[in-house]
């Protein structure tokens, strides 16, 4: 419930979703402004209108009650109980309410469509009577089928009585009220029906609007999809000269951006050539180290196989030299197999038998490390892969060596080759010694890492030798992952075939 509610705050809304939503809403408000003040200025317009029409019924009101009827023909009409009050019809027009207030009591008709005179209800006359007699019009409602009545109440001579009483006239509001309600339905659905329009046409305009954005935002996404991490990098993409364009908040974003990119592009060529530097270094030292290792090595052993009487601790110092620079032999050669391989070479692709391959691998490994139990896992029908079958070896043999080296005796070994797809091959190396700490797992294929001591070791190591795995894999564009718990560790490498 809490994450429905923060995915709909207004914070996370996108921006088009934002500028439609400002954009219908000024409308919807500017609509109802509209609305409101054409309804208020024509009801104030109509109700002058009316006042003025009902000036002119209390003139008439004021004659049928108090003037001279002529020669006018006197229609029967209702009379005020025990006086002589009445009224003359056919003076004012239909729905038009008139009220005579005297002591004796109050005396109110309506003009029906017929044009006769109907007394209204006790009720509706003391309303009447309320009304201040100031002149000044006013609004009362009647009730029942007369609704609301604009009315204005002036003293004048009652003809038939002889004296002075009160005159109300009325006239409706039915007529204002239902034109008003006209040209509020009027202006809803005109409004409604715009709003509707103002949706379509602003999304439009903002998707119009944010489209330099938009390429913007795909620039970027390139960028992210580039590998910046390694190797040379031609970071050429850029934002287009148009949506960079300083003029525009868009074009000042797709700017800024440029200049990021021409930054960074700097900053990874300096890097790449710093790394050309140190890998060249590497390439040239290993190779002119190798004469003078090999010199050590050849002596050390003429020393050792040839007819001389040496002292013990002569005989142990120069068994330590061979064996050391034999090391160094095997570490300079690790650093040049890398420096080859970060810039690309060093790898033949021709079409080979994976499954001899790990044969030969496993067969190698259990004659290095008898004390472990070593086993092949693998399809019956031969397995080819478009690759450098040396290269691919010596990564198994790595695996495997590694393995032997950071396992106790009795430790289980297996080699496992699948084909995942049809362009798709794994090998999977898996062991069940002590394992390695979870924290080592980010660093386990950098250039001389070393495990722990979670992981036993009996022999030492260069720290080259995953390093390489992940080299001589990515050179084949395939991938090698690692995951490890007590009791299992498991390499897993995917290549392309």
């Amino acid at each position: 419930m809490t994450q429905s509610l923060a995915t709909h705050h207004p914070r996370r809304w996108s921006l088009r979703t934002r500028l439609l939503l400002s954009i219908v809403a000024l409308f919807a408000a500017a609509s109802v402004i509209v609305g409101v003040v054409s309804v208020v200025a024509l009801s104030g317009f109509l109700m002058d209108r009316l006042d003025q029409q009902l000036l002119s019924a209390t003139g008439r009101s004021q004659d049928a009650v108090g003037g001279d009827p002529g020669n006018a023909p006197v229609p029967p009409t209702p009379t005020l109980p025990g006086s002589s009050l009445d009224f003359r019809a056919g003076v004012q027009g239909p729905l038009t309410v008139t009220a005579v207030v005297v002591e004796s009591g109050v005396l109110a008709v309506v003009v029906n469509a017929d044009g006769n005179l109907e007394q209204l209800s006790a009720a509706q006359g003391r309303q009447l009577a309320a009304v201040t007699a100031n002149g000044v019009p006013t609004t009362v409602s009647l009730g029942g089928e007369l609704g609301d009545y604009r009315v204005a109440a002036n003293q004048g001579n009652v003809r038939q009585l002889g004296s002075v009483g009160v005159v109300v006239t009325g006239l409706p509001l039915s007529e204002v009220q239902d034109v008003l309600l006209q040209l509020g339905l009027v202006i809803g659905i005109v409004s409604l029906a715009a709003l509707g329009a103002a949706v379509l046409a602003g999304a439009l305009i903002v998707r119009r609007a944010l489209r330099p954005l938009e390429r913007v935002a795909a620039t970027a996404t390139m960028v992210t999809e580039l590998s910046l991490d390694r190797g040379e990098v031609a970071l050429s993409v850029r934002v287009p000269e148009p949506d960079a364009d300083p003029s525009t908040e868009v074009g000042q974003v797709g700017a800024a951006i440029n200049r990021m990119l021409g930054h960074v592009a700097s900053a990874l060529t300096a890097r790449q050539a710093s790394e050309e530097k140190v890998r060249q270094f590497v390439a040239d030292a290993s190779h002119e180290l190798r004469t003078p290792l090999a010199s050590i090595r050849g002596y050390a052993e003429l020393t050792r196989m040839g007819k001389h009487d040496l002292p013990d601790d002569v005989v142990h110092a120069i068994s330590r030299v061979e064996s050391e620079a034999k090391r160094m032999t095997s570490l300079v050669e690790d650093l040049l197999l890398l420096a080859r391989l970060d810039e690309g070479r060093d790898l033949e692709k021709k079409e080979f038998d994976m499954t001899r391959m790990l044969v030969d691998a496993v067969s190698d490994a259990h004659a290095a490390g008898p004390d472990h139990d070593w086993s092949l896992d693998q399809p019956d029908e031969p397995v080819t892969v478009n690759g450098d079958a040396v290269r691919l070896h010596q990564a198994v043999a790595n695996l495997l060596a590694n393995a032997r080296v950071h396992t106790p005796e009795g430790t289980t070994v297996t080699v496992e080759l699948g084909v995942t797809d049809p362009e798709t091959v794994s090998i999977t190396v898996t062991d069940d010694g002590p394992g390695f700490a979870e924290e080592f797992q980010t660093e386990l294929f950098e250039r001389f890492a070393r495990g722990d001591s979670s992981r036993s070791r009996v022999a030492g190591s260069t720290g080259l030798g995953l390093a390489i795995v992940k080299a001589v894999v990515a050179g084949h564009g395939g991938t090698v992952t690692a995951s490890s718990v007590p009791g299992r560790t498991a390499f897993r490498l995917e290549i392309p075939r």
